[in-house]
């Protein structure tokens, strides 16, 4: 049986992300942190602008991390850990801390899983706007 891969994400694939995310919230006149993971979880890119708010670095690793493990943007998330909501328990039942705040989203190739990239330090819906833009410069 021949099973379809895909070309994994390549660390020039993850700087041309982090550029893109870059420029958008530079374009916006936000200063934010950007993390780009491969598909095993391993920090492929990270950058911090250096006015971006320290924080912004451990929340743009967290939402890759979440985006990329449970393979949806961390936007569509939100409200699956609100009280009876599904995933209520779930940022607190594993040793590795997601993060369902936007700006984290998956990356794929070919219908495949390689990847996720997370933003931080804009308002969530920024950052979730920086993601989204950054994954489309990679096509």
């Amino acid at each position: 049986m021949n099973t379809p891969t895909a070309a994994p994400l390549t660390t020039h694939d993850a700087e041309t992300i982090v550029a893109a995310a870059r420029t958008a919230a530079e374009t916006a006149g936000v200063t934010v942190s950007v993390t780009v993971v491969d598909a095993g979880g391993h920090l492929l890119a990270f950058r911090r602008d250096d006015r971006a708010v320290l924080i912004s670095g451990e929340t743009s690793t967290r939402k890759a991390y979440t985006a990329l493990q449970l393979n949806t943007a961390t936007a569509d998330l939100v409200e699956a850990v609100q009280p009876g909501g599904l995933f209520h328990t779930l940022p607190t039942a594993l040793d590795r801390p997601l993060l369902f705040i936007a700006g984290g989203v998956p990356i794929h190739r070919d219908g495949r899983l390689i990847g996720a990239l997370g933003v931080g330090g804009g308002a969530p819906e920024q950052d979730h706007g920086f993601a989204t833009a950054a994954v489309k410069a990679l096509v």
